[in-house]
């Protein structure tokens, strides 16, 4: 699937489609045509209109109200990537832009319930500390809030539901609000849903409208980024139905 996602994704899909119609020659209508494709994709791919929209159609969930959390029993936040030898914390790494994101909405959540808080995140690349050690680390030292539960063996959102859910069941807590970024929610909830858990949407970040008139329409790199992660969503949402669908 990491294979499959870097060949589908930008830029590498665009620069394959370059490549392609370079190899197929420019004056060949279909290399000329594969050739556009890949140039203006990439370009469209990286304005805000374009980014907007892509990230637009993952954002069901709206904030919980105070009604909907009364339910919970636990607060579980999921490890969002990690910036590398992060020289101001003095913990080595350190949770990356949109892990802080994260970890501020839920210290709001805590502070407003009370709930106990599980954070989850492994070592994607064998790293020496866990997400979750980097995690709770923030939590402690910079919003000053504790952390009931560290899982740190997980490696992408399936296996962040998985082991939260067996440490979660295990004490008898079947209802936590799951926080994350509006676009990753949905194919978050749906996995710690097929783990065995109540989960209610605890959204945050979610896509800022495009500016007005043709600033809508110039290409930047943010905004590709934006897209990159969107279109990854979707893929992944792609393949998570794919998998529900075939036979055990």
């Amino acid at each position: 699937m990491s294979l499959l996602k870097l060949l589908l994704l930008p830029p590498t899909i665009n620069v394959l489609l370059v490549l392609l119609g370079l190899m197929l020659g420019l004056r060949r209508l279909l290399g000329a045509l594969l050739a556009m494709l890949g140039l203006v994709g990439l370009l469209a791919l990286a304005t805000p209109l374009a980014s907007h929209a892509l990230r637009q159609g993952l954002e069901p969930y709206p904030v919980p109200l105070p009604s909907q959390l009364e339910t919970a029993q636990a607060i579980v936040i999921l490890g969002g990537g990690r910036d590398y030898n992060a020289p101001e914390f003095d913990w080595g790494d350190a949770p990356a832009n949109a892990t802080w994101r994260r970890l501020a909405y839920g210290t709001h959540l805590h502070r407003d319930t009370d709930l106990p808080i599980l954070v989850s995140g492994g070592r994607v690349h064998d790293e020496h500390s866990a997400e979750a050690s980097l995690m709770a680390a923030a939590l402690r030292e910079v919003f000053d809030v504790p952390v009931h539960w560290m899982e740190g063996e997980s490696r992408n959102t399936t296996e962040n539901a998985r082991f939260s859910a067996d440490m979660l069941l295990a004490t008898d807590i079947s209802h936590v609000a799951l926080v994350s970024q509006a676009w990753h929610l949905p194919r978050a909830v749906a996995e710690f849903e097929a783990a065995g858990l109540t989960v209610i949407p605890a959204p945050t970040e979610f896509t800022s409208p495009p500016p007005q008139g043709w600033h809508a329409w110039i290409p930047r790199a943010y905004h590709l980024n934006q897209s990159t992660r969107a279109l990854n969503e979707w893929l992944g949402r792609a393949w998570l139905a794919m998998r529900d669908r075939l036979p055990l």
